[in-house]
């Protein structure tokens, strides 16, 4: 299984910091996320970075997986 791991409000809107998903493509882990966790959740990752394996995704949903990729939502951060 692939693990999610979310960080700042995504880990909020979640409320979890990890997670696993029987899941083939980047595409079918952010919809089963989604899913799970949401409408406030799909709307947090709307606006976040995902990463896989900490590299930016090449073709984002087509992007395959397996049980030892890690996929990480990080929300955009503001400041002042």
């Amino acid at each position: 299984m692939a693990t999610l791991v979310m960080f700042s409000v995504a880990r909020q809107a979640s409320g979890v910091s990890k997670d696993h998903f029987p899941v083939s493509s980047l595409e079918d882990l952010l919809h089963q996320a989604c899913d799970r966790y949401g409408a406030a959740f799909g709307e947090v990752v709307a606006c976040s970075r995902v990463w896989v394996n900490g590299e930016a995704p090449g073709s984002a949903g087509a992007t395959p997986l397996s049980d030892r990729d890690e996929v990480a939502i990080l929300p955009a951060v503001a400041g002042g």
